[in-house]
Formats: C-alpha cells, structure tokens, sequence
C-alpha cells in the first residue's frame, strides 16, 4: 500500500468558461468539483496505475465532508484526522476562449488557458496535529511507500514534514516529500527517500547556484535523492547512483494542475518497484505530461502518456 498524506485538503472546484471576461459577468460552461490536495491528486494517479493506496491528512467541517464524500465516490480509501475549522476550496478557471498552440510533433492542437486560486486553508490546533501523528505512525506499519506533500495548513509547524519523514524512516518506509518555502527547507532533516520541489521552489529554497547545486544542498541536508522539475525541460534526479535528467520530446500544453503530483506517482511506483533511475524517471515525466494534457488535476491523459513514455531521454 502507498500512503498519501494531505494535511490541506480541499475541493477542487473547476470552471471551464468560453472566454473570460474579468470585468463582466461570465457564464459557465462545466463545473467539475472533486477532492483535492497534492496528496489525493498522487492517490487518484496511482489507483488508475492499479495501485493499493490509501489517503490521510486533515479535515474538517462541511468541505471535509464534501472531500471524503468524493473519495467514497471514487473508490478511494481513505483515513482523514478530523479537525473542527472546515477545510479550504481551490478554484481553477479554465479559459477556452484563449488557448495557445502546442509546437510541432505533439498529439495536442491547442489548450485553455488558466488560472488557479488557492484558499490559505484551515487553522489547527497542536492537539489535531497530535492525533495526525499518531495515525501517521500507526499506518507505516502497513505502508511500503508515503507520499508526503502539498501546502500546510494554520497551526501546522513548518517542519511538519521533517518529523512525518523522520518517522517514516524510523519504520523503514520510503517517503517523498513536496513541498515549498519552509517545509521544504525543513524536510531533508527527516531523512526522506526523496525531496521533488520544481526549479522555481527549489531557487527560493536555496538561491545560491543552479538546480544541481541545489539539489547538491537539499541532499548535504539530509535528502536521500532530490528531483527537480523543470517543466518543458524535463527533470533533473540528483542521486546516491548519479546524475540523471529526463529530456522531453516536446512541450505538452493545457492545464498544469496537478502535473507535478502526477510525477510524483510515477516516482513513488519506482520506489516500490525499486525499479533503476532512469527507468523510474521516463516514468515520471511522462505521466506529469499526461497529467498537463487533462482538463482536472489528478487525471493524466493516457494517449499522450503513451506516446511521450518511449520518447522520453534520459542521460
């Protein structure tokens, strides 16, 4: 089982508008609204793949229940620490009015534009984080990989993830962690099998250098391995084994919600699988391409997974 943890939840809220208008009223033409968090966008991409996974984190209030309820919809185990703030809504309003073209030699001809409204989430008690930890504990004794990732909530610490990575390794379970700002400056202290921010977290991270030397420093701190995404260039692997990057044959466009969380899928199989690195990485990369090519987060486009997965290079 892969366990994924979300310790800010949301319901995604998507609109498709047909042209958007920001300084008039605007009629919507599909509203899609599912659970979300970084954490139960890597589930939904790893139950697709066939995998065992099981989602945690905080929730609370009506949009808490609105998020478990979607996951019971969708099959997805689940096993939230209730809090009493209600957890927050993200809005994405997709543009079809405005799209770009895709360049040559991709299987996509144009996409909408976006954009993403992220709420601050809910405030929770040290007590709430509390019982967070031990549920965390009790479920590494069935877990073979955790995915730790996403914002953090209110009263959370912000070395949250350093102390669930830490824990995980005390129990022999491999973890990722996504983060940005001060967890992800944080979260090589616990130790994690992998650290996977994108070139722009890990610049603010650690400003000093380009991305391998950054990367170079998350693993002096304590990472295992650190991956870095660099969008249309592909992923940089910085490893005990080497130097890997994943080249991309060309640019996918559309929606990039949720195509980091499905890299992260891809890299939390490989750990599984413990599969090699470039094996591993070609994976990955292909599926956060996907994932650009699907309309909601947490979805990745199976045609355009085909197609790119071969083409990938890894050197």
């Amino acid at each position: 089982m892969i366990l994924t943890v979300t310790l800010n939840a949301a319901l995604d809220v998507t609109y498709q508008v047909p042209g958007v208008d920001w300084d008039g009223v605007n009629r919507v033409a599909a509203v899609h609204r599912r659970a979300g968090g970084k954490g139960v966008n890597v589930a939904r991409v790893l139950a697709a793949l066939g995998q065992d996974v099981l989602v945690t984190g905080l929730a609370g209030g009506p949009t808490g229940q609105a998020i478990e309820a979607d996951l019971q919809k969708a099959g997805l185990p689940h096993a939230f620490v209730g809090i009493a703030a209600d957890s927050r809504t993200t809005l994405v309003v997709a543009d079809s009015g405005r799209t770009e073209p895709v360049v040559a030699d991709s299987p996509r001809t144009a996409s909408p534009r976006t954009a993403l409204f992220n709420e601050p989430g809910p405030e929770v008690t040290e007590a709430e984080f509390g019982r967070m930890i031990g549920r965390f504990t009790d479920l590494m004794t069935t877990a073979e990989a955790v995915v730790i990732s996403g914002s953090l909530p209110r009263g959370v610490p912000l070395d949250a993830y350093a102390t669930l990575a830490a824990i995980a390794a005390e129990h022999g379970v491999p973890a990722i962690v996504d983060a940005d700002g001060e967890p992800l400056r944080h979260a090589p202290g616990g130790r994690p099998s992998i650290v996977k921010p994108n070139a722009e977290e890990l610049a603010r991270a650690v400003p000093e250098g380009g991305p391998e030397e950054g990367a170079q420093a998350l693993r002096g701190r304590g990472a295992e391995s650190v991956v870095v995404s660099m969008g249309a260039e592909g992923l940089l692997a910085v490893t005990p084994e080497g130097i890997f990057r994943a080249r991309m044959p060309y640019k996918v466009e559309g929606n990039p919600t949720g195509a980091g969380d499905s890299l992260v899928a891809g890299l939390a199989l490989g750990l599984v699988e413990r599969s090699p690195w470039p094996e591993r990485l070609s994976r990955a990369a292909a599926l956060g391409a996907a994932a650009v090519a699907a309309p909601v987060a947490g979805d990745f486009d199976r045609d355009v997974y085909a197609d790119i997965h071969p083409r990938i290079v890894i050197v």
